[in-house]
């Protein structure tokens, strides 16, 4: 297995009994898994985006219904079932944008309906189905984008969509990853505020691999494209219409305008399970708003203060911005509702 190829930064282990959380509000500096034992930690585990990613959250979520069933079945509860499903509605609440979220959710709670005569087992095993499944479309994905973008000299990229938020290798980075393996190409990567996923994570998740990348400016990436320096933006999705409107990281919506004034192209990488069939476009898209106080300095965080602020974390593309959606199961050009609508088969 190459080095490109290798999976060396992971999000999320599971471990026999527990999940293991790589806390990412710590990366770079410091590398801490945190063990979750129960379905409540892995819930405060996505709330407070130590875990983060639409895929990661999804997969996480599924191992959290795992712990569930492991503490309520073994107390022998005749009423197990629905204490589990108080979990589910728990963790469901834990994010409101990432469809894999609810997707995943959705996945274990029908083999619970199933009534398996071991649940545990039969739980655990769909977990890692999901675990497992995610990792080879992120392959997938990152084969099938690298062949539509082949010669490309340069890419920008936006918050982080690698290893660190899916199950492994990552959605927009699998891109990256799989054309690095191919070619020499210059990655530029957004410092992504107000979290800096961009900063933190990205590139010294890619630098894991072997692979340079130039860290810029949230505020630069305008001027970065009128120098020529680069031929697509490429970014992940929380969740996709079915028309092909994507959600993702708040300012990527800018970032597609951008790429639009300046001849450059846009694609969006997500699994299948990111697009929700069931909204016709992106203005049914939830978008979570945070706590204020993750942008204010404390001076402004005083209660007589007149400083407030806005902190949408996502924002949402129109389907006519975007040159391109990759999934697992194919390439919609140009997307719209007609496009999209035959990945659905899949």
């Amino acid at each position: 297995m190459t080095k490109q190829n290798r999976l060396s930064v992971e999000a999320l282990k599971w471990v026999g009994d527990k999940l293991q959380v790589l806390d990412q509000r710590k990366v770079p500096e410091q590398i801490v898994y945190q063990d979750c034992g129960e379905a409540e930690g892995v819930g405060d585990a996505i709330a407070s985006m130590r875990v983060r990613g639409a895929p990661a959250i999804g997969i996480a979520a599924a191992y959290g219904v795992v712990l569930s069933v492991m503490r309520h079945v073994a107390e022998n509860a005749a009423d197990w079932r629905a204490k589990v499903d108080a979990d589910i509605d728990m963790l469901a609440k834990s994010r409101p944008t990432a469809v894999n979220l609810f997707w995943a959710l959705g996945r274990m709670k029908a083999v619970l309906d199933a009534s398996h005569a071991d649940p545990l087992a039969a739980v655990l095993a769909e977990a890692e189905k999901i675990h497992a499944d995610d990792i080879a479309a992120n392959r997938a994905m990152g084969e099938r984008g690298a062949d539509l973008i082949d010669g490309a000299k340069g890419v920008l990229t936006h918050c982080n969509a690698g290893a660190l938020a899916t199950g492994g290798y990552g959605t927009a980075l699998s891109v990256i990853r799989s054309l690095y393996a191919r070619q020499p190409v210059k990655v530029y990567a957004d410092e992504t505020r107000p979290w800096l996923q961009g900063a933190r994570l990205t590139v010294w998740e890619l630098s894991q691999d072997g692979i340079p990348a130039t860290l810029i400016a949230d505020s630069a990436a305008a001027w970065l494209m009128r120098s020529g320096a680069i031929d697509w933006v490429i970014v992940g999705a929380d969740r996709i219409a079915a028309n092909g409107d994507a959600a993702n990281k708040i300012g990527t919506y800018a970032l597609a305008v951008l790429a639009r004034q300046h001849g450059v192209k846009f694609m969006v990488v997500a699994p299948n399970s990111t697009i929700d069939w069931t909204i016709a476009d992106g203005s049914r898209i939830e978008i979570e708003e945070r706590d204020p106080a993750e942008l204010l300095p404390a001076c402004y965080r005083e209660q007589q203060t007149l400083v407030n602020a806005w902190n949408p974390v996502f924002d949402v593309t129109p389907a006519d911005l975007i040159s391109a959606i990759v999934t697992e199961s194919g390439v919609v050009l140009n997307p719209s509702a007609e496009g999209m609508a035959r990945l659905r088969a899949f």
